[in-house]
């Protein structure tokens, strides 16, 4: 054999060599990310609704009714959760049906009012609701409707559903708002944003609908960004602004004694009036391929805003003529991984869901420097639940931490307490009536907590 033919065999077996030891050490990464459109192992059918529904509606003394909770602040009212989990936490029920077929799923997180909890799915051409008895997970009603969608990361609906008394409504990636009855499912009113001029965004619409006084609020895109319906008769009410729809969940908040509401849209953050969608200001944030998925956080008069591919986070002044920039920095760079702002400091993940390896960081409200960082909790999703952030990663683990701005607390953790889980775990973990609830595509597992 030529020499030179030797060196090139040689050069090819330390490639080939180097790539299957990358491959064997980052194949959780690899494996979790091959297939995240897939489905996690087999789906069951879907059953038969139960017969005898509860006779009436209920609300508890700690329900979680939207994307943000009960009182708009990503806060669970649920208290005296256990602390200690190293016996385990007892599940309740389990469902698997949710997600039917390959490319079908879904990512929106349930909602829980009293007896009912409403959770959305997919087949191949249909978007599903399901309400389910909370306590038991015994279907009480279902429903579905067609709706076209193309298949990135899922064809199944992103937004969380927004509860308000007897009445549901949910938003479709494909832009289909609909308005139920909570007690037996029966479709109120329904609308599709691009019948008024919406335009879907990459990875279809994602922005949890805002319920507000008379109004139903979404993100829209093309030339109605932000539209409000009548959330009683579904007519358009008002139409604000024009670009592309971001995936963060619409916001309200007082501006110097009036209701706004704040939309974190493709190219940036825009307030808006209430009552009629005027722009009062609007600050630019451009980020790659126009992805703003993370609730902005607000404090008194102060918002912060943060997006991933290394964009970074930027803490605002608002007022009723702009907004001005406090800080801005790299340090607090979160893909779609809502953060907290707990006692002047500012609690989240950074970097990008692409692999379990992210950080968890505290940065100081007021500088933006960090305090910490730490590695031990992946990558994920969190919920502020009695004084506690419990944290769920892209494997399916939970941890449970206590904020403090000094050290990083880690009370305590369950692995895998999603099982043996295939793809990334990006819905977040939900937190009602003493119970939570963890949901990857197809299936949700409720948890006794309390």
């Amino acid at each position: 054999m030529k020499k030179w033919l030797k060196w090139i065999l040689g050069i090819l077996g330390v490639i080939v060599v180097g790539i299957l030891i990358l491959t064997a050490v980052f194949w959780s990464s690899i494996k979790m990310f091959l297939g995240p459109e897939k489905l996690s192992g087999e789906s069951e059918a879907i059953p038969s609704a139960e017969t005898t529904e509860p006779a009436h509606l209920e609300k508890g003394e700690a329900d979680w009714v939207s994307w943000q909770g009960v009182n708009g602040d990503n806060r669970s009212l649920v208290k005296g959760i256990i602390k200690d989990w190293s016996g385990g936490l007892e599940k309740l029920w389990e469902v698997n049906y949710l997600c039917q077929g390959d490319l079908s799923a879904t990512w929106s997180a349930p909602v829980i009012q009293g007896n009912r909890l409403i959770v959305l799915g997919r087949d191949k051409k249909n978007d599903w609701i399901f309400c389910l008895d909370p306590k038991d997970g015994k279907l009480l009603w279902k429903r579905s409707y067609k709706a076209k969608a193309v298949s990135s990361y899922g064809s199944g609906p992103r937004a969380a559903p927004f509860i308000e008394e007897d009445r549901v409504y949910t938003y479709g990636r494909s832009g289909d708002l609909k308005c139920w009855s909570l007690f037996e499912g029966k479709e109120l009113w329904a609308a599709n944003v691009k019948n008024e001029g919406g335009a879907e965004p990459r990875w279809g619409y994602a922005s949890a609908p805002l319920i507000l006084g008379e109004l139903v609020v979404v993100q829209g895109g093309g030339t109605v960004r932000t539209v409000a319906f009548d959330k009683i008769t579904g007519k358009v009410v008002w139409k604000g602004g024009q670009g592309i729809a971001g995936y963060a969940a619409i916001t309200a908040t007082d501006i110097e004694g009036k209701t706004a509401i704040l939309v974190f849209h493709g190219k940036g953050l825009a307030a808006l009036k209430a009552e009629n969608g005027e722009e009062l200001w609007n600050v630019s944030w451009e980020t790659s391929y126009d992805v703003n998925a993370t609730t902005p956080v607000v404090v008194e008069n102060k918002v912060f805003i943060t997006s991933g591919y290394k964009t970074g986070g930027m803490l605002l002044k608002m007022t009723s003529t702009g907004a001005n920039s406090l800080w801005r920095n790299k340090t607090i760079s979160s893909h779609h991984s809502d953060p907290y702002i707990i006692d002047g400091f500012i609690y989240g993940y950074s970097g990008n869901s692409r692999q379990n390896r992210g950080a968890f960081k505290c940065v100081s409200l007021n500088t933006g420097e960090e305090q910490w960082t730490t590695n031990k909790m992946g990558w994920g999703t969190c919920t502020f639940v009695d004084e506690h952030l419990l944290c769920l990663d892209i494997k399916g683990n939970i941890f449970l931490m206590k904020p403090d701005p000094n050290e990083f607390i880690k009370v305590t953790e369950i692995p895998q307490a999603l099982g043996d889980v295939k793809g990334p775990v990006w819905t977040k973990p939900v937190l009602a009536n003493g119970l939570m609830y963890l949901r990857f595509k197809q299936k949700l597992v409720c948890y006794k907590i309390v």
